[in-house]
């Protein structure tokens, strides 16, 4: 929105509340509220706040930090009453007027310059899965219904076609809402979308999410593995580069139709794909769904109809359209973080000039060890733990986080597998008490 419009808006007396939003290193939404006759001073100098107890953000002695909206990332969203919330994503600035490195806003806005620098545009599609239950505390599956199933129509579809109509009214494009392929998960896909964007529009929507279905009577969670035995939460994320409204990813008389930028786009995730999971799959939760046998990629892998890989290049009808599908992340990933690492493995790949091997069609989840032997296919890590030594013996997370923050991330993870380890499962009271 433009200034002018805010203030439209402002003086119309329809707006009850206006709050600035920021991403910490975990990818959680934090914020603060704001009085109407403050919005200018925000536009103008920015709010203060204390930063010192955001996680991964700054030192207690650096605490006071500035949060500025970006009126590109502006969101109005209707109550039921026909009054609107004004939410502005921020930035973060020291009090000197320096961004804060460890925002992970910044932090992906660095690798977009880079990438622009090089002449690519980044574009990127989500789609977003989800379960619901009927509360925080009463984790149930209560339908029958399977992929794409429409009967019995249940309470939850209703949910979600409020949250499709909500988000479309806000500005945040949805090509189509379904049931997912395990009870009670469904799942929401944004339209392609300027990444930075996305990745705003993909915090927003999962507020959407949980805010409508607590508001209907039930609960939504983005726990990438909620319910054993069945499919986890996937964020599968469609990729391209454009220049001038040209996809550059599209080679007509390419193998595939790829592109040479497009076939080294994908050496380079697939290269640097061990090094990266351990922030587009980012807790402990993550490697539950990241097993053989759940439509969940485990292995190093791409191509085009097989869904067991890694990365699929979906098939498209027109140029424009071609993409390439990362399967790996899940829907609690931070967006920032998450795009950050992938862009920056995919210009490592243009770098390079990385070539992809052949692309594998036969389902990896039934192969042999020998025939994944011969075809040289790595699995990715298989916990959190694995996930975080693969990021810290690496060189490319260290690379695109700069130094403070990559120790900020290394550290707040091993804490999260240290509390995880010692931890006392139901598994193993079910298992062991009896002994």
């Amino acid at each position: 929105m433009k200034k002018s419009e805010v203030f439209s808006l402002l003086d119309s007396g329809e707006v009850k509340a206006v709050r600035l939003w920021f991403t910490d290193i975990l990818g959680k939404l934090k914020g603060f509220s704001i009085g109407l006759d403050e919005v200018e001073r925000a536009f103008e100098e920015g709010i203060n706040f204390d930063g010192s107890s955001i996680e991964g953000l700054v030192r207690i002695e650096e605490s006071d930090l500035t949060a500025k909206p970006d009126l590109d990332s502006t969101y109005v969203i209707p109550d039921e009453e026909g009054k609107r919330t004004l939410i502005f994503i921020c930035d973060i600035y020291y009090p000197d007027g320096r961004p804060v490195e460890s925002s992970p806003r910044y932090v992906f806005k660095q690798i977009l310059k880079e990438s622009k620098e090089m002449g690519f545009e980044f574009f990127v599609g989500g789609e977003l899965e989800f379960f619901y239950f009927p509360s925080k505390e009463n984790i149930q599956i209560q339908d029958t219904k399977g992929y794409f199933d429409v009967f019995p129509y249940d309470e939850y579809d209703g949910i979600s076609e409020e949250i499709v109509k909500t988000l479309n009214r806000i500005g945040i494009g949805v090509e189509m809402g379904h049931h997912e392929a395990s009870e009670n998960q469904h799942e929401i896909d944004l339209r392609y979308e300027e990444a930075l964007k996305m990745a705003d529009h993909l915090q927003i929507a999962r507020y959407v999410v949980k805010e409508t279905a607590r508001e209907k009577g039930a609960y939504a969670t983005f726990m990438p593995k909620p319910v054993f035995g069945v499919n986890g939460s996937g964020l599968h994320l469609h990729q391209s580069f454009f220049s001038n409204h040209k996809n550059l990813f599209y080679g007509k008389d390419e193998n595939y139709h790829l592109s040479p930028i497009a076939k080294h786009y994908i050496g380079g995730i697939l290269r640097y794909a061990k090094e990266i999971t351990s922030i587009t799959n980012q807790w402990v939760n993550s490697y539950k769904r990241l097993v053989p046998g759940y439509e969940a990629p485990a292995y190093v892998s791409w191509g085009r109809q097989n869904r067991s890989a890694l990365i699929r290049v979906p098939a498209f009808k027109n140029s424009s359209s071609c993409r390439v599908e990362y399967r790996a992340p899940d829907s609690g990933a931070n967006p920032y973080l998450c795009f950050t690492v992938m862009l920056g493995a995919g210009l490592k790949g243009i770098e390079e000039e990385l070539i992809p091997p052949e692309p594998i069609e036969e389902d990896i989840y039934r192969m042999s060890e020998e025939r994944k032997k011969s075809l040289n296919i790595e699995v990715l890590p298989d916990s959190l733990y694995a996930a975080i030594l693969a990021t810290e013996n690496g060189k490319l997370v260290k690379e695109l986080f700069g130094e403070t923050f990559f120790k900020k991330y290394i550290r707040n993870k091993k804490a999260e597998w240290e509390n995880y380890r010692i931890r006392v499962t139901d598994y193993e009271i079910e298992k062991y008490f009896s002994l």
